[in-house]
């Protein structure tokens, strides 16, 4: 049972490398380029506000999945997969509007600013702390017992 474990959270991580390959050809976001180029200078390109939105909100169910494919057979616990899915929804649910305000705002808020909220929003980075999280969990849990 260990190694489809492994299998599958190797599989949840292609899955997430997928999303981010697949970016430009699976979702809108105009800003790609924009945010690729790293220059502060170029204009702001135009976009359609509900089809960003949309993009973005179907970009993050996957990540979501993803994430918590990863979570679930990492740790093998139901309540840590569904805590970390809160998580990861809290975490999105904070810097969505914040980086759709940079967006509507023509990022006036500065650029590496709304850059890094972006990030928040189209990459699973709070992954990267929720796997130590609960990986130091495990250990504690383990010491008590």
């Amino acid at each position: 049972m260990k190694i489809l474990s492994w299998f599958l959270v190797i599989l949840g991580v292609f899955g997430l490398i997928g999303v981010r390959v697949l970016e430009d050809r699976l979702f809108y976001d105009p800003f790609l380029g924009y945010f690729h180029e790293a220059d502060k200078d170029i204009a702001v390109p135009a976009f359609e506000g509900g089809k960003l939105v949309i993009s973005h909100l179907f970009r993050f169910a996957l990540n979501l999945i993803f994430s918590c494919v990863i979570i679930h057979f990492w740790f093998r616990n139901k309540q840590w997969t569904i805590q970390g899915g809160i998580l990861i929804c809290i975490i999105f649910i904070i810097t969505f509007p914040i980086y759709l305000y940079c967006v509507y705002d023509r990022f006036e808020m500065g650029y590496l600013f709304s850059f890094y909220m972006r990030r928040f929003v189209i990459q699973p980075l709070i992954l990267l702390l929720i796997i130590p999280m609960f990986y130091y969990r495990k250990h504690i849990e383990k010491k008590t017992t």
